[in-house]
């Protein structure tokens, strides 16, 4: 599209440019937190690219990563792992086929990285791109998980091994069967956004001392017992949330678990 051009984040210019909307580094610490993230990752094979049109800027980016180092509870080594899409940022620039070039870019990098195809968790559910655009591009659906996650590969060979999610995502839960815990990664910024509200809430309102778990690598992303990954909540060995929430709605969830 003439109109468009896409930049290649790095951590050189990836300040300039900001992610999911964050722009202002002084200003939020969540921009930050993703900034040193994308550095330490960069060199092992992530990238981010954005979308930017003339007229109205940034438009969307799409971020992904080798599968070994894939940020969800996944066995995806080999593949390209797509961490998220996020595309129209103005409505008068949705539905024009920006999500769709940034996947192209995808997988034609995961070509080029003799890498075995692209995979991607989607979900039915918010915080995640829904799978129509990925089985429009030939992806299929290999694998799902309770209550609405898909996990989708293109592969460049039939033969290869298929991606597939952790055995052990619900057995982990054996791990936080009492009290209230908060998981949550740097990967994705808006983990970082209500989590103080919500520790307040679980301590005044609630009388709820609250595990507070920030995860430090792809290795523990990988072994929390979400399909999200990069964030839950867990009440008393239950997931209640499977994404980040507001305060308002964390309140909402626990008196009904409480009352």
């Amino acid at each position: 599209m003439s109109d468009t051009k896409i930049i290649d984040l790095t951590p050189d210019n990836i300040a300039d440019y900001g992610v999911c909307g964050y722009k202002n580094v002084e200003k939020h610490l969540e921009l930050r937190k993703k900034i040193q993230w994308f550095k330490k990752y960069y060199p092992k094979g992530l990238r981010i690219k954005v979308i930017m049109s003339k007229a109205g800027g940034y438009q969307g980016m799409l971020e992904y990563i080798p599968g070994k180092y894939a940020h969800r509870p996944v066995n995806a080594q080999g593949y390209m792992f797509i961490h998220c899409v996020f595309v129209g940022f103005k409505k008068e620039y949705k539905g024009k086929g920006f999500a769709s070039i940034l996947i192209d870019e995808c997988i034609r990098d995961a070509e080029k990285e003799k890498m075995l195809g692209v995979a991607v968790v989607t979900r039915k559910g918010p915080f995640m791109v829904n799978k129509d655009i990925f089985l429009k591009k030939g992806f299929k659906v290999i694998d799902s998980i309770k209550p609405d996650f898909d996990l989708l590969v293109k592969k460049f060979n039939e033969n290869s091994k298929d991606p597939m999610f952790k055995s052990d995502i619900t057995d982990n839960l054996k791990n936080y069967q009492k009290g209230l815990y908060v998981i949550r990664s740097p990967q994705c910024p808006y983990t970082e956004k209500n989590v103080n509200s919500i520790l307040e809430s679980a301590k005044n309102k609630f009388n709820l001392k609250t595990n507070l778990i920030d995860l430090k690598d792809s290795y523990a992303v990988q072994n929390i017992p979400c399909a999200f990954g990069t964030f839950c909540i867990i009440y008393n060995g239950e997931v209640i949330s499977h994404h980040p929430i507001s305060n308002t709605r964390f309140e909402n969830i626990m008196n009904k678990k409480t009352g």
